[in-house]
């Protein structure tokens, strides 16, 4: 049996009236009709404020509270408002810890929409990025079987074309496995002291080839007279530099220079790359270490890279408690991030 805010206040009013109705029957001399009258007016008075306090003070707010769980049944959570919320309001606590439940549970479903947005658009671009070395070392293959093979320079051609776009399809494979170890945390970093201005001159030494052919002029503003230590992953931190590097090369534009400057700074040493090329657009900034994620679309066959690089940057630095940051504008980029200094070797 429910009972609502008008029975409610019929039961109470009743109770109430009966008191001063009672008192004056047990008084000698008073006429029935005052005694009435009392009784109907007790009972007046005291239904309408019974009435009127339990729908501000209590039914309403359960009501808000069984709509606020309804929204919650039908994901409308959004619609939950602390405005419903009364002043004079005995159940406030218990109203607003539903809606605080409500907007973390709001804010969980997103976070997981956002999740799965991700992982769709990351399918779909392993599978792109898959699927075009895979196509053309495919079209090199099946024109050699056709006949193409006879021709000697035709089929010294192709192959090497083939070989190109399988190494391409492994440099993607590597890498997300690279990605994948790391966070899942299947890579130890192997903590240890070097000297980082070597490491960069051997990171330049491996790359400039690739930086002559597309005309950037690849230069390390520290002296190899003056070694500056790190303690980190001598490893994955030539790869984080090799990985900024490649990404200047390929995207800088021809006759650009691609600058490497070390510095350091109390118990840290601040690494910068800048290059003077043709910027990011401030709108790409904040995407640029995602998975496949590429300024230029356009060029993205052209640079032969995995589209995973600055991911992999990204991940290393983290795990090496820094962060990677990345400023640019129409005339310079800038990449730098610390790492932590040591005095002496170890």
């Amino acid at each position: 049996m429910t009972i609502n805010s008008k029975g409610l206040a019929i039961i109470l009013a009743m109770i109430i009236a009966i008191v001063p109705t009672t008192a004056l029957f047990l008084i000698p001399n008073i006429p029935d009709r005052a005694i009435f009258l009392s009784f109907f007016l007790s009972f007046l008075i005291g239904f309408s404020i019974i009435r009127v306090m339990s729908e501000l003070l209590f039914f309403k707010e359960i009501n808000n509270i069984y709509r606020a769980l309804e929204n919650i049944e039908d994901e409308k959570i959004a619609s939950i408002s602390q405005s419903q919320q009364s002043f004079f309001n005995p159940l406030k606590k218990i109203n607003k810890e539903i809606s605080s439940y409500a907007i973390r549970k709001q804010n969980e479903i997103d976070e997981l929409k956002k999740m799965a947005a991700f992982r769709r658009e990351f399918i779909t671009d392993v599978s792109h990025e898959l699927k075009t070395p895979i196509f053309s070392a495919q079209g090199f293959i099946h024109t050699l079987l056709d006949g193409a093979i006879s021709n000697e320079l035709v089929r010294e051609n192709f192959l090497k074309k083939a070989a190109k776009s399988l190494d391409r399809l492994d440099l993607i494979v590597q890498d997300l496995m690279t990605i994948t170890q790391i966070e899942k945390g299947e890579i130890n970093m192997n903590f240890e002291s070097f000297n980082l201005v070597d490491l960069c001159m051997d990171a330049i030494d491996q790359l400039e080839k690739n930086a002559y052919q597309k005309q950037i002029k690849l230069k390390l503003l520290n002296s190899k007279d003056e070694p500056i230590y790190v303690i980190a992953d001598y490893q994955r931190i030539y790869q984080v530099i090799l990985n900024l590097i490649t990404n200047s090369i390929n995207h800088a534009g021809s006759g650009a220079h691609a600058i490497i400057k070390i510095t350091p700074l109390g118990k840290k040493v601040i690494f910068e790359l800048y290059d003077n090329g043709i910027g990011i657009p401030k709108n790409d900034l904040s995407r640029i270490f995602e998975r496949f994620y590429r300024v230029d679309k356009s060029r993205s066959k052209g640079t032969g890279g995995s589209g995973l690089g600055l991911s992999i940057v990204k991940h290393i630095i983290e795990r090496h408690k820094s962060k990677i940051n990345v400023e640019s504008n129409s005339k310079k980029t800038k990449f730098w991030f610390d790492l932590d200094g040591s005095t002496v070797p170890k």
